[in-house]
């Protein structure tokens, strides 16, 4: 590495150490800190880097993993679900925006090559930004959540075309159908080689590493992928950031998802923040005090026009007011795929001088509002429609009313991921009765599925609590690992409560004193352990013997946690520790009057060949446990299966086709 590169590197972690450490005392957000430290060391602030150019391809590969990270919260089923929102609403998004800011810029006497410039640049929100806030907010996962990744989504491929059209623009009068059909042809090309290649040989590959027990070794695979479908989509003329999405996707199918996402994350945060400081450095501020007021315009204009196209295409493809209005202020910033544009642009002087400072800091300025926005989506949807809000709030309520509606000295378990499922199991093993809430739609639905009393809602909300019947409860547990959210449910609770035992999961001791202050009864650190501890103290208040209690944790430590183990996989990002190949999961599967295991008795499935326990059987709303072999199948019922992803696969086969 050049003696330049690196003191410039040297100089940017500095900085940012020091900004974003103040930043975060203040409680705002890390991207801001990065966006100040690239406008101040910055070729137009003090020049203390001299070769920004190595440092800005370096900092692509920010936006590379990103990709790929959001890659593994989606198999291709899951995808081919999402064509709605990718190719509709994201395909409308794109169009519309890009063909309105054209018709405005132009008739505002801005030459047509320049408009169709600002036009695609308009239209490209901020993958990074947008995906790592909802991610950081368990909002990935809502309604909202995947309206702003299926219009993301085709953002990034949209972005190829853009840039094939404004190569054109320079003048050399070719036309841009040839390239567009090309570039289409080898898109589809390279997707169906990672696609296949990623099914054929990704699965077993990760096999043999994680068979190795090789950390370093893991690590260096999942970097090796990464790049490689980066590099392949790049050599093809397409965007980096596809093939990394793609790769993401097809590792993300394997049981290693949890771990690959823990191994490229440190790799992830520290490139965007890189990235995020390279935009930083393209704002010049000597021409701020002569642009303030056009940059003012365009920056209100951005915010206020995609907000409003974003939340109109979203009601016209099925969303309620109040999740099209989040999904509207979500995405209601510039990106940075656009700042790739403006950059060809600028290079193949396709903008003039005075328009490339103005669009850069309106975008700019944009990038470092959208965590504000972002953060607070669900607060200003509630200004614009608060009746909706109300009646979406309302609808939960009621939904969680009449699940607990007969509930009485039950438990209330806030968030239903690994470590609520694990307090659930114990829980049900004494016959106590309980009610959970979460706020992923796929594992609520799962879990309902499954006949188990989860509901989806906020549980810093306490109307949803109250709904869950919180007055008539014996104990509260927050099982999710957020301390934030713990500082806000705690108090309220015990103020309306005084007696009521809350009990609060943490990561460590740092926020203890703090919980304790605030009127949490007990507080218990992480992962397994802290399921066995939380459970423990749960029955204790259910006044059941301590020696039982006791007795109940051994027995768990002594079958290697197998009933803990017993959980629905989600997109939850845990910190798994090691690399495990037969990770075991909860599986629900319906049974339609065609499958083939109608009429015939669990037993003769002969599941158990497959490796595969049939944990629970739900048949006309009840949930029997450990059904009897001897059980008939019928239409309707649901079994829930426990094994391997490997295992479950064939099983469900076998269950629903016979073969």
């Amino acid at each position: 590495m050049e003696t330049q590169i690196f003191s410039g590197i040297i100089i940017i972690l500095l900085s940012a150490v020091f900004v974003t450490t103040a930043l975060k005392r203040l409680n705002l957000p890390p991207v801001l800190g990065y966006l100040i430290v690239g406008a101040v060391v910055g070729p137009y602030g003090l020049k203390l880097l001299s070769n920004t150019h190595a440092i800005q391809q370096l900092a692509e590969f920010g936006v590379v993993f990103l990709m790929f990270t959001i890659g593994l919260e989606f198999s291709v089923a899951k995808l081919l679900s999402m064509k709605r929102l990718v190719l509709g609403l994201g395909g409308l998004q794109v169009t519309l925006t890009t063909l309105i800011v054209v018709g405005v810029s132009y008739y505002l006497g801005t030459n047509l090559t320049t408009s169709i410039v600002i036009g695609g640049v308009v239209a490209m929100s901020s993958t990074a930004i947008v995906i790592k806030q909802l991610q950081e907010q368990f909002e990935l996962n809502t309604p909202h959540g995947h309206n702003a990744v299926g219009v993301l989504l085709f953002q990034d491929v949209a972005v190829i075309a853009f840039l094939i059209l404004l190569s054109s623009l320079t003048g050399n009068g070719q036309s841009i159908l040839l390239p567009l059909f090309l570039a289409l042809l080898k898109a589809v090309a390279v997707m169906l080689i990672i696609l296949v290649g990623g099914r054929w040989i990704l699965r077993p590959l990760f096999h043999i590493i994680a068979s190795a027990k090789s950390l370093e070794l893991f690590t260096l695979a999942v970097l090796l992928v990464t790049l490689s479908a980066a590099w392949l989509t790049e050599l093809m003329g397409l965007s980096m950031a596809l093939g990394a999405f793609l790769a993401g996707m097809m590792l993300g199918e394997t049981e290693y998802r949890h771990q690959i996402e823990i191994e490229i994350r440190p790799f992830r945060d520290l490139l965007l923040g890189l990235f995020f400081i390279t935009i930083g450095m393209l704002l010049d501020f000597s021409h701020l005090p002569e642009i303030w007021l056009s940059v003012l315009v365009i920056l209100v204009g951005l915010i206020v026009f995609k907000t409003l196209i974003v939340t109109a295409l979203s009601r016209f493809f099925g969303s309620n007011s109040y999740d099209a209005w989040r999904t509207g202020i979500t995405l209601a910033q510039g990106g940075e795929f656009g700042f790739a544009l403006l950059t060809v642009a600028i290079d193949q002087k396709l903008l003039e001088g005075e328009h490339n400072q103005i669009i850069l800091a309106a975008l700019i300025f944009s990038l470092a509002l959208s965590p504000f926005l972002i953060r607070y989506n669900g607060h200003l949807a509630r200004l614009f429609v608060p009746k909706t809000a109300k009646i979406c709030e309302t609808s939960q309520e009621k939904s969680i009313e009449e699940t607990a509606g007969y509930l009485k000295n039950h438990i209330i378990i806030c968030g239903y991921g690994r470590v609520g499922q694990h307090v659930a199991r114990i829980l049900e093993t004494e016959g106590f009765e309980f009610i959970a809430l979460d706020m992923d739609p796929e594992r609520v639905q799962s879990a309902q599925l499954a006949g188990e009393r989860v509901n989806y809602g906020d549980s810093q909300n306490l109307n949803m609590l109250a709904a869950a019947g919180i007055a008539r409860a014996k104990a509260l547990i927050i099982s999710f690992n957020d301390v934030h959210a713990s500082k806000i449910i705690t108090p309220q609770v015990r103020k309306l409560f005084p007696d009521l035992p809350i009990l609060v999961r943490t990561q460590d001791d740092v926020a203890l004193k703090e919980l304790l202050e605030l009127g949490a009864t007990e507080i218990v650190p992480e992962t397994l352990e802290a399921s066995l501890m939380l459970a423990f103290h749960a029955l204790i208040l259910m006044d059941v013997p301590t020696i039982r209690a006791l007795r109940q944790i051994r027995e768990v430590r002594k079958d290697r946690y197998q009933l803990l183990h017993r959980i629905f996989p989600s997109h939850e990002i845990e910190d798994l520790k090691e690399i495990d190949s037969d990770r075991e999961q909860l599986y629900v599967v319906n049974l339609s009057e065609s499958a083939a295991a109608i009429n015939k008795t669990i037993a003769e499935l002969n599941l158990a060949d497959s490796h595969v326990e049939v944990s629970a059987l739900r048949r006309d709303d009840i949930r029997r446990p450990d059904p009897d072999p001897q059980t008939v199948l019928l239409p309707g019922d649901i079994l829930i299966l426990y094994g391997t992803a490997t295992h479950l696969e064939h099983a469900e086969r076998l269950v629903l086709e016979g073969h």
